[in-house]
């Protein structure tokens, strides 16, 4: 394989180590598009997440409880999209994009 491309992937192992996956230049193969698919799962579930926020932080009523679940699905989904940053940021700089400094 010459000049391998190294891809962050959306999931960490089960010991919550970090996921690579090492390929040659071809963006589509299976892993790439299950991959693809799980950023935008993830994404898209951040964005569901929001909303449930604002209505339960608008909610006087709201037990702490409820708060602290919320505050730790919120955590989760930051660092999905954290992790989908990072991963297509990288991408972007291996194609020839700007590097962030």
């Amino acid at each position: 394989m010459s000049n391998p491309v190294t891809r962050l992937l959306p999931w960490t192992g089960s010991d919550g180590r970090t996921c690579l996956l090492i390929t040659d230049h071809n963006t589509h193969g299976h892993v790439s598009r299950v991959a693809d698919q799980v950023e935008t799962v993830q994404l898209g579930m951040g964005v569901e997440l929001i909303g449930h926020a604002e209505e339960l932080l608008a909610d006087p009523g709201a037990e702490p409880a409820q708060i602290r679940y919320l505050a730790a699905r919120l955590t989760e989904a930051l660092r999905d999209a954290l992790r989908v940053a990072v991963s297509r940021g990288d991408r972007l700089r291996g194609a020839g994009g700007p590097a962030s400094g």
